[in-house]
């Protein structure tokens, strides 16, 4: 039976030069509605842990939760998602230093009336450290057993003169699979009234 794992795969292999085939006739299955562009599967699992945490079910909303492997890409999957492609409601989170980029495709596939992008600050590990706070984030991280790790890293040189939040976040991205982890324990830690704005708008949004 096709499920919405199935085409986030065909997207994935269409975006890399691959059929539009698989990805078309899945869509028509499932049926897709909307397309989540994030930059990298730790955006993802933060998505998905909120949506699980309101009780919804994106998969079964017709909303497919897509890794794009970097900003970088999001022309080429506004362009096959979009209204050139399947012609989907877009919608995701993007940086701000990156936001022209999103501007850019969106407006060249004629999509930029049918969905919007929510944008964070810096990015969205900095988005939820800001919310929780340094000590609420150094209290996960000695809960998840990386306590030693952090106090390792925060012994580099370069990180001296970054403030606890810059430091935080650069932790997080220091090990293959930490960002992805981090992306579902923070969210999970949050207070309902404390979602970071760009995420909760997306969640509501869809």
């Amino acid at each position: 039976m096709a499920d919405m794992g199935a085409f986030r795969e065909a997207v994935t292999a269409w975006a890399a030069g691959g059929p539009g085939g698989p990805a078309r006739e899945l869509a028509a299955r499932l049926p897709v509605r909307t397309a989540v562009l994030l930059e990298g599967p730790s955006d993802v699992a933060a998505v998905s842990a909120l949506a699980a945490g309101r009780g919804r079910n994106l998969a079964a909303e017709g909303v497919c939760v897509l890794p794009m492997g970097g900003a970088m890409s999001v022309g080429r999957f506004v362009h096959l998602l979009g209204p050139p492609g399947l012609g989907l409601r877009l919608t995701g989170l993007c940086d701000e230093a990156e936001r022209r980029y999103y501007d850019r495709a969106l407006e060249r596939a004629g999509a930029a009336q049918r969905g919007g992008f929510f944008v964070c600050a810096a990015d969205l590990e900095d988005e939820l450290i800001r919310a929780l706070g340094v000590t609420r984030v150094e209290e996960l991280v000695r809960a998840e057993g990386d306590l030693r790790a952090l106090q390792t890293f925060l012994r580099q040189p370069a990180q001296r003169g970054r403030t606890p939040q810059q430091q935080l976040r650069r932790f997080l991205g220091t090990k293959k699979g930490r960002k992805i982890h981090y992306g579902r324990v923070l969210v999970e830690a949050l207070e309902p009234d404390r979602i970071p704005a760009p995420l909760d708008g997306l969640l509501t949004s869809l």
